[in-house]
């Protein structure tokens, strides 16, 4: 009944109104799941934290909002995006006034772990909005959804006027009550999805609650997080470690490195809108072919380190210098963003289309394991630069990353055209 309902097409503009309503929600759910980004640093003066303490202090919401994911995208495909994406909103929200009251480091981390739950409505969105769209235009939907990303932007644009303007107080508050009213906003002007309508009308329970667990025992769908952990999650590391990786290597001042940082992270968010387009005109499986090729070439090129060779040639010894300068390096990474937007669009067009009647569950796995990316990456980056005393060694590991993924999956590719597959497959690998 689900999979029928899902491909049905609408006859009105619910979908239209659903797609609007969910992507500026998730806009402000991202906006304050990275409040830290901004207010953190103030947080670390004022209370004398050490790195390690600032460090989990900023990755606290991030860990906390990719591990919720996946019981929230359960919950929704059992109760429904309206109440669960509410409800998320207000949750979040509640905490993130109370971050504003908080003295002490125990008190921030409490709060942090509450101001977590708004990175968890990406899950809530994605089952809400697939169950609104026929499969062949999921693709596109859900592409235009995570478009929300661009809310990290959102953030590191204004939060630091409101930081000097009134404390990083203010800043909580603030984006406290924006969200809030965006739960207000959401509950009156949305409504709920073409599946749970039909469970009420005909009353229909749902699934066990451990039945919605059953595929995530397929081994497709731990591969489809590898995909998102690279594309999603390395996304999310780099647009951190990037400043600092700026100012390291080519001695850029903090005010260019944050803006060339939030200069990324817009445009590869926003391009993740055209990577659902693409994945409904040719296929998941192509982007996600041109996503792990070309990522290869340009984190093999931005790993190579800075080098001076000596040859000995005919005439006498030649010497060469290598090093990707600041220009090529900005190009290349750009070329690299890109990329992943297209891929994180491409990984859920394959989820509804392959796990109709579990979106929630498998969209809030792979979710998760792409936020844990977000979170885990950055430690690894900084863990090679002091075992390896190279700046280029964060690229050296996305590139061992982004190989196994595309190995893995043109073996899975080819496995999956000996045999004899149903029809979702056969869509999904269009």
């Amino acid at each position: 009944m689900t999979a029928t309902l899902q491909a049905a097409p609408s006859q009105d503009n619910a979908p239209v109104r659903a797609l609007a309503i969910s992507t500026l929600a998730f806009t402000v759910c991202f906006a304050v799941w990275t409040i830290f980004s901004i207010i953190g640093v103030r947080i670390k003066q004022e209370l004398g934290l050490s790195e390690t303490q600032f460090g989990l202090l900023i990755g606290t919401p991030i860990l906390t909002g990719s591990l919720v994911r996946i019981v929230l995208g359960v919950w929704t495909d059992r109760f429904g995006g309206r109440l669960v994406y509410t409800a998320t909103m207000l949750a979040a929200a509640i905490a993130t006034f109370l971050l504003a009251f908080a003295q002490t480091y125990t008190q921030m981390l409490i709060a942090a772990l509450g101001v977590g739950l708004a990175g968890g409505s990406f899950a809530v969105g994605v089952a809400y909005v697939s169950r609104f769209f026929p499969a062949g235009k999921q693709g596109t939907a859900l592409g235009i959804f995570g478009v929300g990303n661009v809310g990290a932007a959102v953030t590191k644009f204004l939060a630091p006027f409101v930081l000097l303007a009134g404390g990083w107080q203010e800043v909580a508050l603030i984006w406290a009550a924006c969200l809030g009213f965006m739960a207000f906003i959401f509950w009156f002007a949305s409504e709920d999805d073409p599946v749970i309508r039909q469970r009420r009308i005909h009353g229909a329970e749902p699934k066990s609650f451990w039945n919605e667990f059953a595929p995530l025992r397929n081994v497709q769908v731990w591969r489809f997080g590898l995909y998102y952990f690279f594309s999603f999650g390395a996304f999310v590391a780099l647009a951190l470690w990037l400043p600092r990786y700026l100012i390291g290597v080519y001695g850029f001042d903090i005010v260019t490195a944050g803006m060339i940082g939030a200069a990324y992270s817009i445009p590869a968010s926003i391009f993740r809108a055209y990577g659902g387009v693409l994945s409904d005109r040719i296929g998941a499986r192509t982007v996600m072919y041109w996503t792990f090729g070309v990522s290869a070439i340009a984190t093999l090129i931005l790993s190579l380190p800075t080098a001076d060779y000596v040859v000995h040639g005919i005439s006498g010894p030649m010497s060469f210098h290598f090093e990707v300068g600041p220009v090529a390096f900005m190009v290349v990474a750009f070329v690299l963003g890109f990329f992943m937007s297209l891929g994180k669009a491409a990984v859920y067009k394959h989820i509804p289309a392959y796990y109709p009647e579990n979106v929630g569950a498998v969209g809030g796995l792979v979710g998760m394991i792409g936020g844990l990316g977000g979170f885990i990456l950055p430690i690894a980056f900084g863990a090679l630069n002091d075992l390896t005393g190279l700046w280029s060694s964060c690229f050296m590991l996305l590139f061992a990353i982004v190989v196994a993924s595309l190995v893995w999956m043109h073996l899975s590719v080819r496995r999956m055209s000996r045999d004899s597959v149903d029809e979702p497959l056969t869509f999904a690998a269009q």
